[in-house]
């Protein structure tokens, strides 16, 4: 880091972009001191106006660009320079993958200390449009109108959008009826600085291979004005539409959804298929986004497994069984552990859809509930994780360590923690056989990883 800051507040200069962070913006190097620029690519130049200065760090703005990279495209989408849901479709769909599979490379040897590991090419989709089976778009009042949309980049004002190309069209076609009928009707938008107002969120989700949809209000008050109306209009229009829910949401908090959760009409869950698994997926389930790509990981941590239908499998941190019942149907024994009692309801019935016998769930910490697994005598040929992406507790660790399995997947969604977790498990005895990019949030930074540990020698 140089002694003094070389630039100021609102200097113009020519740069050259060497890096890309894992938020989607380039890095380049003036005189040794680091600036953060949104847009930039390797490779390419730009003029750049400072915005922020600190001790090692700025902030710039792309004023032009002189000169373009490669991989560069025009995005597509119309808001897409001020909207903070997608990061990277300025980047053509090859250089997305590549640079994930940078991000993953990057972090293993910087964090993990782990040089010479091959990370495989990322696994990207076909189409990577369109995508989302789940929407939950903001409704807000904005100077006295009514606002629909996705929050601006690092704020909470909303850019009015009337349609998202990386969600599903059924669902965006259903957002977007339901907040023609709220506006028409007037239905208070929340006022998030007083906490006022009706309506906070409209959520729509929908089954890949079903077809059913659902959809969600999450308003402030017990009363969702106009209800009739709204799901007659929406009945009408959409007969996809198996289930209408109200979640009410009443403190001052980012947090989307509240504790309580009633069905409008038709049922509780919609239902979805990720292979030869079928799944209940009400309102508030945990259930993956993607759902074609989510059956590409979810394959390749079945692969990694190695199951023969001898083995004794323990899934950490299993949320409602996507993984454990992938598992179940090629083990002898799984095990879900998961902190979250509402998940692990969900789980079991999702076993008892299934009519799989031979998984067995059980809420609580990982770290606490594998333990006593152990002293009941349950050895794994097999643990697989796939935790938050704070990654695995330090405790989980060390029992995954304690109880030696043959094989550790480990199911990422951030690189960084991914990287730590890894380095703790070879200094424990485990060496890394792969690593599996696979591009679940196409247009975004976000990456999903599976990588196979074995014990050493075996």
């Amino acid at each position: 880091m140089p002694e003094s800051i070389p630039v100021e507040k609102n200097d113009q200069i020519e740069v050259t972009f060497s890096d890309l962070t894992q938020d989607g913006s380039g890095v380049a190097k003036v005189d040794g001191y680091t600036l953060f620029v949104p847009g930039g690519l390797p490779g390419e130049k730009a003029m750049v106006q400072v915005l922020k200065t600190k001790k090692g760090y700025g902030y710039g703005r792309i004023i032009e660009l002189t000169q373009a990279g490669e991989e560069r495209t025009t995005p597509p989408c119309p808001i897409y320079d001020q909207c903070g849901g997608c990061a990277i479709q300025h980047i053509g769909a090859k250089g997305q993958l590549d640079y994930k599979r940078e991000i993953v490379r990057n972090a293993l040897e910087r964090i993990g200390g782990l040089s010479g590991v091959q990370v495989d090419e990322t696994l990207g989709m076909n189409d990577p449009w369109h995508y989302r089976n789940k929407i939950q778009v903001p409704v807000a009042q904005q100077d006295g109108h009514f606002a629909f949309g996705f929050y601006k980049k690092r704020s909470h004002d909303i850019v009015n959008m009337d349609h998202c190309i990386i969600t599903e069209p059924i669902i965006d076609e259903v957002v977007q009826t339901a907040r023609r009928i709220a506006e028409e009707k007037g239905i208070t938008p929340y006022d998030e600085a007083k906490n006022r107002g009706v309506l906070r969120h409209v959520m729509a989700r929908s089954g890949k291979k079903t077809g059913e949809v659902m959809v969600v209000f999450i308003t402030r008050t017990e009363e969702l004005p106009f209800r009739k109306v709204l799901i007659k209009a929406l009945t009408d229009a959409y007969p996809q539409i198996k289930s209408i829910v109200q979640n009410v949401n009443p403190k001052r908090t980012n947090a989307i959804m509240g504790e309580k959760t009633k069905t409008l009409w038709g049922r509780d869950v919609i239902y979805d298929q990720i292979g030869d698994v079928t799944f209940a997926i009400s309102a508030r389930s945990f259930f993956q986004v993607n759902p074609i790509q989510t059956e590409v990981l979810y394959g390749k941590a079945l692969e990694y497994a190695g199951l023969t239908g001898e083995e004794t499998v323990i899934d950490a941190y299993c949320g409602i069984g996507t993984i454990s019942l992938f598992l179940a149907k090629k083990a002898k024994k799984v095990y879900g552990v998961e902190i979250v009692p509402e998940a692990i309801d969900d789980a079991r019935q999702n076993a008892e859809l299934n009519k799989i016998t031979n998984a067995h769930f059980e809420v609580g910490k990982a770290e606490e509930v594998i333990p006593k697994w152990q002293e009941q005598g349950i050895k794994p040929d097999v643990i697989v994780v796939d935790p938050p992406r704070k990654g695995c507790d330090a405790a989980l660790i060390d029992t995954m360590i304690a109880m030696q399995p043959k094989r550790i997947v480990y199911v990422s969604c951030n690189p960084a923690t991914l990287a730590r977790d890894l380095k703790l498990l070879t200094a424990g005895g485990f060496e890394i056989k792969k690593v599996q990019p696979v591009d679940m949030f196409p247009q975004t930074m976000h990456i999903e990883c599976v990588v196979l540990m074995s014990r050493v020698g075996k």
